[in-house]
């Protein structure tokens, strides 16, 4: 179990630049499957805090107007969250 959850861990570098990127382009549809695979993910793995801040994401882009203010905390919150689960990152954005 500790080798499955070491990936997960080890792909959130990963992870996060897609969130990034997507972010950067405005692609709320590819951040909504991003956040909403991370959600599904992050609580099967033993992390719960990355589960509820990827379902906050996938949240605010259900809504018909996405607040891009909101939005961005929001993203944030998560990258520091998915940083502070990898071993050698800080918790900074």
């Amino acid at each position: 179990m500790r080798e499955i959850v070491e990936f997960f861990v080890n792909d959130l570098d990963a992870r996060m630049d897609s969130i990034r990127e997507a972010f950067s382009r405005d692609d709320r549809a590819r951040l909504k499957t991003l956040a909403h695979q991370l959600k599904g993910a992050a609580g099967g793995y033993g992390f719960p805090t990355i589960g509820t801040a990827a379902g906050a994401v996938e949240r605010e882009l259900l809504g018909a107007q996405a607040d891009l203010s909101s939005l961005q905390d929001k993203v944030e919150e998560l990258i520091r969250l998915c940083r502070s689960a990898v071993p050698g990152q800080n918790g900074n954005t």
